[in-house]
């Protein structure tokens, strides 16, 4: 997806003539009418959608808003849902926003609200502008907020996810005609669930004709206000079938979807796990282990943190999404002293300072917020830190450390999650009538135990997991990496002798550095070595000896040759006597250095003849089978929301990333790129 800086909304409240409304003087057009924006959402837009009556007693209904503006749409409709007491168990509610309100202009704006308690809950949440599809949830994550910054025809294209209602809200045509764009509008349709309905103040001709170009039948209404009539839209009656056909073989949901197998128990499972119980269906998850988190999850501590790269490219938008989204997973387990870890602020370098000035001045292009980047000095960033790094970087307010076997605890303790120890899964099966069955070791006089069976199946084990899918892919090597990694933890006292200090705040650069509180048990871990294809598990102290001088390097301390030999001498004594210890892990990861994400793929020779397949979303796939893997050194940063978007692409909910993200992380992408290639080679 293309991005481009958000611009956020100029906003009057003074202007003549408008009485304290609020007014937008780029589009010389009012907020909402003068006589109420709740009571105009709740004429136009609940009672033009049939609400609250169509979404009694639904699991989920969901809404699409176009043009979120001041948020008294959704705060209206989110009232309307707490009042009804037959409302749908979830309500989700997807709104673009070309240029959103600063947080002190939202919150003049609802100084005076109907509905003061829930517009704090948004204040509280409101994101930094970043071009991100922004995931709040309230209500204990029974109402979610997906709030899409940026060009409406940047964003329409790029939500996935099937849509029950929506209100169509920009400013006038005749002032942002962009927004009203009947080819935009088709989307509606496409998002659509066969009885999908829209409502919007506007009678405009290119709106009725734009509306009627995506397939909706038209009535007139009576209008809100000043406003004589307003438009009421129903699609044309359509097959559900019809409508399940059009929807591309790789963004479909599970026919049945109930209940829910996950392999593993590290970060990637427990985290599809809680996201899969949100949504409401029974998970059992499967751990070879005596306990969760025994493998690289088991680290004391790890890193969450977004990039930033001057073209703002697939990794940077994916990290920078997840980034912002474990933030606000994570910050409140850390303060209810849940999981043990820091998520106010981590420092990266900035690579060559003789690079920095242009360096900052890409990124400042992008219009990144402090929010969520700011370029720091060597001195600036020494106030911080508590320390003074090698040279200058970046601080993300918003990243920071966490220790992932808390989070693992902590999300497998939702309600709807059932976790089985010592369950070593030696292949998948169909179970007859649907579903799947995950089975053990076979047994020398019967067939293999059946461990456990549900609906859908979600492999989020390394490459172990992966070799499950072995039979149903015919793929014998995914394109992965299998790196060896080793991390160093050295007492307090181990590193004052060194003259390493710890820092306030996680730094990083090529190797990091924490400094771990004494309920983490203390001292500084600093790390890792990255060693493809090793698969020695024991401690090296070569390693150790990589891990500590990377530190003193990210530190700008390079010590001369007899210090250097007085620190190795002191190294090795200490972890001798245990003063200096570690960790080894194995982390997976794909060449391109992208997640595995989706559903799986059918092989090759059941995929012969389908149409299309040099897109992911059009390549055929394993009903009900689903991977979550290979997050490589991102885990904590990935998993959150990973495991949120695989939920919702195996319920049909609406996806919290962008569509071209989705096929950037499915792993039918390297069927895609298979097929491009060849057809190019067809060509020439």
């Amino acid at each position: 997806m293309k991005t481009e800086a958000i611009v956020e909304a100029q906003i009057d409240f003074d202007h003549p003539g408008h009485d304290g409304l609020a007014w937008a003087p780029g589009f010389q057009d009012v907020y909402h009418a003068r006589d109420g924006a709740f009571a105009q959402a709740r004429h136009v837009f609940l009672q033009g959608n049939g609400l609250p009556g169509r979404w009694q007693g639904r699991d989920r209904f969901v809404i699409l808003e176009t043009g979120f503006g001041l948020g008294n749409n959704f705060l209206a409709t989110w009232a309307a849902w707490r009042d009804d007491p037959q409302r749908c168990e979830r309500l989700v509610f997807v709104s673009i926003e070309k240029h959103p309100p600063r947080r002190e202009d939202l919150a003049r704006a609802h100084a005076a609200s109907p509905a003061p308690a829930l517009a704090a809950q948004l204040l509280t949440q409101w994101p930094p502008a970043t071009p991100d599809l922004h995931v709040l949830d309230f209500e204990d994550g029974r109402v979610r907020l997906l709030l899409a910054l940026g060009d409406v025809a940047t964003w329409w294209p790029e939500l996935s996810g099937q849509v029950d209602a929506c209100y169509l809200d920009g400013f006038a045509p005749a002032q942002n005609p962009a927004m009203w764009d009947a080819h935009l509008l088709r989307h509606a349709t496409r998002l659509g669930t066969p009885d999908v309905t829209a409502a919007t103040w506007s009678i405009a001709r290119a709106v009725r004709d734009g509306l009627q170009g995506a397939g909706f039948a038209l009535e007139r209404a009576p209008g809100f206000g000043s406003k004589r009539d307003m438009l009421v839209a129903r699609r044309h009656p359509r097959p559900a079938q019809a409508l399940a056909s059009s929807i591309p073989p790789g963004r479909r949901a599970a026919v049945q979807a109930h209940s829910a197998l996950v392999v593993g128990a590290g970060l990637a499972g427990a985290a599809a796990a809680r996201a899969l119980a949100a949504q409401g269906l029974s998970v059992t998850v499967l751990e070879r282990h005596a306990a969760p988190a025994q493998e690289t999850s088991g680290n004391r501590a790890g890193l969450f943190h977004g990039v930033a790269h001057a073209h703002d490219g697939v990794h940077a938008q994916l990290l920078r999404a997840a980034a912002l989204r474990a933030h606000q997973l994570i910050a409140p387990l850390v303060a209810r002293g849940v999981v043990a870890g820091n998520p106010e602020g981590l420092w990266r370098g900035g690579g060559d300072p003789a690079d920095w000035a242009q360096l900052q001045a890409a990124v400042r292009a992008l219009g990144l917020p402090a929010a969520y980047l700011q370029p720091l000095s060597r001195d600036e960033a020494a106030e911080p830190l508590g320390l003074a790094p090698a040279g200058p970087g970046w601080w993300y307010p918003q990243g920071g450390w966490a220790c992932p076997a808390d989070l693992v605890r902590a999300w497998l303790d939702s309600p709807g999650v059932t976790v089985q120890s010592q369950q070593d899964v030696q292949a998948l099966a169909p179970r007859e009538g649907g579903g799947w069955q995950a089975l053990g070791a076979t047994e020398a006089s019967g067939p293999a135990a059946v461990l456990a069976e549900a609906d859908v199946v979600v492999v989020a084990g390394a490459a172990d997991g992966l070799a499950l899918l072995r039979r149903w892919t015919g793929v014998d090597d995914w394109p992965r990496v299998r790196s060896r990694g080793q991390v160093s933890c050295l007492s307090a006292e181990l590193a004052a002798a060194l003259d390493l200090p710890a820092p306030r705040h996680p730094l990083a650069s090529g190797g990091y550095g924490i400094g771990l509180p004494d309920e983490a048990g203390g001292g500084l871990l600093c790390g890792a070595t990255s060693q493809p294809d090793d698969e020695d598990p024991a401690l090296r102290l070569a390693d150790h000896l990589s891990n500590v001088g990377q530190w003193g390097r990210l530190l700008g301390r390079t010590p001369d040759t007899e210090e250097q030999a007085r620190r190795d001498t002191l190294l090795a004594t200490a972890m001798e006597q245990g003063a200096l210890t570690g960790r080894v892990g194995w982390r997976l990861a794909c060449g391109d250095r992208l997640p595995l994400v989706g559903p799986v793929p059918l092989p090759a020779t059941q995929r012969e003849g389908a149409h299309r397949q040099e897109q992911p979303r059009m390549v055929p796939r394993v009903p009900g089978l689903y991977v979550l893997s290979a997050l490589g050194s991102r885990g904590i940063t990935l998993a959150p929301l990973l495991g949120e978007v695989l939920a919702a692409w195996i319920t049909g909910a609406p996806v919290p990333l962008a569509s071209s993200l989705m096929d950037a992380i499915d792993p039918a992408r390297f069927i895609a790129r298979a097929a491009r290639a060849a057809s190019r080679t067809a060509t020439d």
